[in-house]
């Protein structure tokens, strides 16, 4: 790994990891999504995205079906905990991309309540990097139902 990716990849100096376009493709093919509310403006995967300008914590997300690749640092709690109740509102989906990071406080509180919860398999190549992330993923489907499911998703693309 070049050696300013890790250092960029292990520190705190950025909470932004971009979906790559073959992934988000195949949750988009089974889900369909309307709204991605963690875009930062250039790399929106949705026709109708949020900035941090738009304050997507605070915008109402009823009626659509949101794919959530939140800002990874210290406010992914508050993310996950919105996921989870705007997925109570009827006819709202959200499928979050996040690390897996079972021991958290909103892993427990919000996740394990989940419709369904898939390990990635393998880890992601975020954005440009030619490296994978330095943690494991995992996709979170949040829509009001109580009983989880556990599966897997490949990391790679030809899986």
């Amino acid at each position: 790994m070049e050696e300013n990716t890790a250092k960029l990849m292990f520190s705190s100096k950025t909470d932004l990891w971009a979906t790559p376009q073959y992934f988000f493709d195949k949750l988009n093919q089974e889900f369909k999504f309307t709204l991605d509310p963690c875009s930062d403006g250039r790399n929106n995967k949705c026709s109708k995205f949020y900035t941090s300008e738009d304050d997507g914590l605070s915008c109402d997300w009823a009626g659509e079906i949101v794919f959530m690749n939140p800002p990874y640092g210290r406010a992914i709690g508050a993310w996950v905990k919105k996921a989870y109740e705007e997925g109570l509102k009827e006819n709202t989906k959200v499928v979050a991309l996040i690390p897996s990071r079972t021991e958290t406080r909103y892993w427990h509180n919000y996740v394990l309540s989940a419709r369904e919860i898939r390990f990635v398999k393998g880890r992601i190549k975020f954005g440009d990097s030619p490296h994978n992330a330095p943690f494991p993923s995992a996709v979170v489907v949040f829509d009001g139902k109580s009983k989880p499911s556990l599966g897997v998703i490949s990391a790679k693309e030809d899986e």
